[in-house]
């Protein structure tokens, strides 16, 4: 299903780019500007997250206009490089090889594959009931018990974040939604639209406001009021949006 141009969708392509294209010769301008080195960091921060949004937009619109088949392999290469990154950041060990492979060339392609034929029943269940059960039964298989039930969790849950999570936004493609007949792109348009919103908002508020930590440890730049302000002003834009 390919996103139809019609007037609202105008408008909402309209503004991002609007967006996008002020953010960028604000940052310009800023570059040019600022003389602090701390300063100078953050825009150049800025201006980096600027130039990836830019290509965001370009790589989801060119799913979108691809079709169903288009985003659902964005989105299978999406998942291919977080749970990358998720087993990057997770120790693992000789014995998990195996499981990992499952993980990232038979799972995984095997969850999009199911949301492109629209099989409903089984990608809704397949990660969380079969590839749960799977995973420590191939990990025992190997024969390495140590610290077993970590390791296997690890494994479980970044299917759980980075494919199955991740995988239900092209199936908004495909789901039949009481009143949203044919507006299926629209609505995975302004789902993405209204997240990374949420992400820019959470930026400048915790870089304008930000004093108090939430997890320091885990995330040092993470504040309550860039939490709250971008969370908040998001909804706001969210449920305008509607």
């Amino acid at each position: 299903m390919k996103l139809k141009l019609d007037e609202q969708t105008l408008w909402l392509v309209g503004g991002v780019l609007a967006l996008l294209a002020v953010s960028s010769l604000a940052g310009w301008r800023l570059s040019l500007r600022v003389k602090s080195d701390t300063v100078k960091a953050t825009v150049e921060n800025f201006n980096a997250r600027t130039r990836a949004w830019w290509m965001m937009v370009a790589v989801f619109g060119l799913a979108m206009a691809t079709g169903g088949i288009g985003s659902v392999v964005l989105f299978a290469l999406t998942s291919f490089v977080a749970l990358r990154e998720f087993v990057t950041l997770t120790p693992t060990r000789r014995g998990d090889h195996r499981s990992l492979f499952w993980a990232f060339f038979v799972i995984l392609p095997l969850q999009y594959y199911l949301v492109a034929i629209k099989w409903y029943g089984l990608f809704s269940v397949m990660i969380p009931v079969y590839a749960f059960l799977l995973m420590p039964i191939r990990s025992a298989m190997a024969g390495d018990c140590g610290n077993f039930l970590e390791r296997t969790a690890k494994i479980q849950w970044g299917l759980m974040v980075c494919v199955y999570c991740v995988s239900y936004t092209p199936a908004l493609l495909s789901l039949k939604i009481p009143g949203y007949e044919g507006q299926n792109g629209k609505l995975m348009f302004y789902f993405v639209l209204v997240a990374q919103i949420s992400d820019v908002l959470q930026y400048v508020w915790g870089k304008t406001l930000g004093r108090h930590k939430i997890a320091p440890t885990v995330s040092p730049n993470k504040t309550w009021e860039g939490f709250i302000g971008g969370i908040g002003c998001a909804t706001l834009i969210g449920a305008g949006l509607w």
